[in-house]
């Protein structure tokens, strides 16, 4: 028998939402902690609304905060959009340069492994295995008593 864990935000003892993970269900009742601070904030204005048009404009608010802040910091959405496109098109110049960069470094490996002599090849390993320290000494150890 699966086991199936959900996480349901409740508000005011009304089921409102359910979710599979945790961290949605935190953010989904983060976003309503907003909208009830915006909803207050709201009704102690001055601005005269019912109270249906102060709760979508609280949860609008709510939902799309990420897009308001700026605003409210005094950015454009203008401006904003343009910084975006900007980042992402730079992201992608970056991701199309290092994915260029890995196939000429590939390339490259191939070209020189099929050029290389096969019997060049073999020697240079075996020089390597001659002289496993470093170049120009003898592997033997001069004995001072000697």
């Amino acid at each position: 028998m699966p086991v199936i864990v959900k996480y349901i935000v409740v508000r005011d003892g009304d089921e409102k939402m359910t979710f599979a993970t945790k961290k949605e269900a935190d953010a989904y009742d983060k976003m309503l902690d907003i909208a009830d601070n915006l909803f207050d904030f709201l009704q102690n204005s001055d601005i005269v609304l019912d109270e249906t048009r102060k709760e979508e404009i609280s949860l609008l608010l709510a939902e799309k905060r990420d897009e308001v802040m700026p605003i409210l910091r005094g950015v454009s959405p203008k401006a904003q959009n343009e910084r975006k496109k900007s980042a992402s098109s730079s992201e992608t110049a970056k991701t199309r340069s290092k994915a260029v960069a890995k196939q000429t470094a590939s390339e490259r490996t191939k070209t020189s492994e099929t050029h290389t002599d096969p019997e060049a090849k073999s020697a240079s390993k075996s020089a390597g295995k001659a002289t496993p320290g470093t170049k120009g000494t003898s592997s033997k150890k001069s004995d001072p008593a000697e």
